[in-house]
């Protein structure tokens, strides 16, 4: 699908550029949220008579958006989160966190402007870029943790997980806590607890 750009779109164009795009992305991104109209004859003429306007309106959102960023540039927030002791969170942190974490501060913004190609899922200091206008781009750090003490020695560059390899049994042991089946969790540390160590084989006789 060809469509007429109503604002500057990353790696995409520029305002009033005439792009093709797969159909879906058009109408499922493009369109619902105002970036584009359809590219034809009649939006044409029709986006020439919004020229201006786009233009007056996008110049004053960078503004307001240049302002917001530099005082939201750096600023570090902090997550608490359950994790295994290789810092894998039962869970994660999302875009919808992040939103929530960022109005506490007092600054507003949503998922859209939030450049998170996955959900956080580590313990750590994570910096999470936030696109505040398609020309205005900032960040932000993301420092998630299990207890307020684990976060600043994490802060301080501490390394708080413990490197090792995890066994099956507790690999899925994680599993099933973090698909939020404490039975099922319990269950299986009940049966390694109640499990005898494994004796040595008898040596063999000469």
């Amino acid at each position: 699908m060809e469509v007429i750009l109503l604002e500057r779109v990353a790696r995409l164009g520029q305002m009033g550029d005439v792009v093709r795009v797969k159909d879906g992305f058009a109408r499922n991104f493009l369109l619902r949220r105002g970036k584009a109209l359809r590219a034809t004859a009649e939006n044409r003429a029709r986006f020439e008579t919004m020229k201006g306007e786009l233009e007056a309106r996008s110049f004053a959102l960078k503004g307001e958006a240049a302002v917001v960023a530099e005082k939201l540039n750096g600023k570090k927030f902090t997550v608490l989160r359950q994790a295994s002791e290789a810092g894998q969170l039962f869970g994660s942190v999302s875009p919808r966190d992040l939103v929530a974490l960022i109005a506490t501060a007092g600054f507003t913004a949503n998922r859209n402007q939030i450049v998170l190609n996955a959900p956080i899922k580590t313990i750590g200091q994570h910096t999470v870029p936030v696109s505040l206008h398609p020309e205005i781009e900032t960040s932000i750090t993301v420092i998630v943790a299990r207890n307020n003490d684990e976060a600043a020695r994490i802060e301080r560059g501490e390394d708080v997980t413990q490197l090792r390899d995890e066994t099956p049994e507790e690999a899925a042991l994680v599993a099933a806590e973090a698909f939020f089946e404490p039975e099922a969790a319990e269950s299986l540390r009940a049966r390694q607890e109640a499990e005898p160590a494994e004796a040595p084989a008898p040596a063999e006789k000469s």
